[in-house]
């Protein structure tokens, strides 16, 4: 038996992935530009949701990105990120859940599509069995700019669920999985015990058909989605304003 849960808005306010960026930025390791770029697509996402396109965008930029460092440095990178932001991003109710499978003995299993070594810190830190994650290739310890296999998304995850299941006798009608999104519906119908956590609106209308409950741990719902998004909204247009100023510094400095 084991419980697969998502991370981004299910453990994590938020995206992990986006928190690590900015971490990079801070270290220098992509341009003002990237820095712009990846502002307008958090913005896009919190607005209208995601799409195939421009996780592609995204996916592909941040290959180009980490090519050439190391495997080392960006693990490092992420343990900072990690007790700077994301341990301070957990939906407590969220963890409680999580322990609860701990404590009864269940494997607990990370499944995003974020970095594999994203997923793995952030199941190590909370006593996780393991994670899967998107992976990214690497050769004698640095980052080619390719990936391994496809982006672990939508169907991709569920295909990873029942793999990870077979090599490990994970009976999946006994088992549990947690997610946010209408993306997670996939590997939330592998189990037999499927429960959204804090589900966006086609979630929570697929839920409400098929008779799955609902856990929601971001107190009020109206109240607290709001404050969410304009705090996340918030955060991409200091990015992007970041970018702008320091564009306007770069532009006056040469008149």
């Amino acid at each position: 038996m084991a419980a697969f849960f998502d991370v981004d808005n299910t453990i994590i306010r938020g995206a992990s992935a986006f928190h690590l960026a900015r971490g990079l930025h801070r270290r220098k390791f992509f341009s003002l530009w990237d820095l712009f770029t990846f502002g307008i697509h958090q913005a896009r996402y919190l607005l209208f949701g995601e799409n195939a396109k421009q996780i592609a965008e995204v996916r592909s930029r941040a290959l180009s990105i980490v090519a050439g460092h190391s495997v080392a440095e960006i693990a490092a990178i992420g343990e900072e990120v990690y007790d700077e932001v994301l341990s301070l991003r957990i939906f407590p109710g969220t963890q409680r859940v999580l322990d609860k499978h701990l404590a009864a003995g269940h494997e607990v299993w990370l499944v995003t599509a974020s970095p594999l070594e994203i997923g793995e810190l952030i199941a190590r830190r909370l006593g996780a069995t393991g994670a899967l994650g998107t992976v990214a290739e690497h050769r004698d310890g640095f980052y080619t700019g390719r990936l391994v296999g496809d982006l672990l998304h939508g169907k991709a995850k569920a295909t990873a669920v029942r793999k990870l299941a077979a090599e490990r006798g994970i009976d999946l009608a006994a088992s549990y999985a947690y997610g946010d999104s209408a993306n997670d519906i996939p590997i939330l119908s592998e189990v037999g015990n499927p429960c959204p956590i804090n589900p966006d609106r086609r979630l929570r209308r697929h839920a409400q058909k098929v008779g799955w409950p609902v856990r929601e741990f971001r107190g009020t719902r109206r109240t607290v989605r709001r404050g969410a998004d304009a705090a996340s909204l918030a955060g991409a247009a200091w990015v992007v304003g970041l970018a702008l100023r320091s564009l306007r510094r770069a532009l006056t400095g040469r008149r």
